[in-house]
């Protein structure tokens, strides 16, 4: 039995935003303007955010989040044309926030409500961050029980299992400086520049908050394989996609488990297109009309 090829097309998580890295993506028909509307259900500038905002200005979280997200869209629409996605030679996932956009490419949830849903979670991690002094340091290396096992020693939470050697240690900042003075064997630490403990029991006011907004959105079963951060489960059912987004403010980020299956083309400038689009020019049947299915899995070099 052959496996299939499965093309991927990833979101990034909170991080990834740097000065000016919307620039060039203003050139590309369509973008300026998607970018325009979604300012509006952001409460936020994101052209100016994405362009001429400071590396300090788009590192708060109520402005990353969304601005994250909607540059997700924005160049996943520039590749495939429109949203959603479809196709049985297409998935999606996203690292943490960028869930959000990899739901609405595969047609979980309007882009509009993505937006806007964005918007509210940034805010309230924003907020819950505030309440207490929380943080993150990223741990390289060691054995990966051991890692967890003095993880969960210090009273910390594994917040996100990154694979390939990285997993990221959340909780007051009093535990982490205790958890820095004792290390795992042969790990090295490096506190994150993050507000405060993401993907922990921290960020609970955050859930209640998106639980809220949640409420009155539209839901609809993916049309492309969506993955879950949650377990690197693939998500077939609406609800329960939204449920997972909702959940996952406060709960760990299994990236381990996403790309355990999957290979990604970058897509950070316009001059990935070409590439990314011969690529699916290759594997015709991704932008077929189809539904979304459990495809066996193989690694794309």
């Amino acid at each position: 039995m052959h496996a299939k090829t499965v093309l991927v097309i990833t979101a990034p998580g909170q991080g990834a935003q740097a000065p000016g890295f919307l620039l060039p993506w203003l050139d590309v028909p369509g973008v300026a303007e998607r970018l325009g509307t979604w300012s509006e259900l952001a409460g936020a500038d994101l052209i100016r955010c994405g362009t001429t905002a400071s590396a300090d200005e788009i590192k708060d979280t109520a402005v990353a989040q969304p601005l994250l997200v909607a540059a997700a869209l924005a160049t996943a629409e520039a590749l495939l044309g429109a949203l959603p996605a479809s196709g049985s030679g297409l998935a999606a996932a996203g690292h943490s926030v960028g869930e959000l956009a990899a739901g609405a490419i595969a047609g979980a949830a309007s882009p509009e409500d993505a937006v806007r849903l964005v918007a509210v979670r940034g805010r309230a991690m924003a907020g819950a961050a505030a309440a207490q002094p929380t943080g993150m340091t990223a741990v390289l290396g060691g054995d990966e029980a051991t890692v967890l096992a003095s993880v969960e020693a210090h009273g910390l939470t594994a917040a996100n299992v990154n694979g390939a050697g990285q997993i990221v240690a959340a909780g007051t900042m009093e535990q982490l400086a205790a958890f820095a003075a004792d290390p795992p064997a042969g790990a090295r630490l490096r506190p994150l520049p993050v507000a405060g403990a993401f993907h922990t029991v921290h960020m609970a006011p955050a859930v209640a908050d998106l639980s809220m907004a949640a409420s009155d959105v539209t839901v609809s079963d993916p049309r492309i394989v969506l993955l879950s951060n949650r377990d690197g489960a693939i998500v077939s059912y609406g609800p329960d996609w939204l449920a997972r987004i909702i959940a996952q403010v406060a709960a760990p980020v299994r990236w381990d488990a996403c790309m355990r299956t999957m290979a990604v083309q970058a897509l950070k400038t316009p001059d990935d297109l070409d590439t990314a689009r011969t690529l699916l020019a290759e594997h015709s049947d991704a932008r077929t009309s189809g539904p979304a299915t459990s495809p066996t899995w193989r690694r794309h070099p």
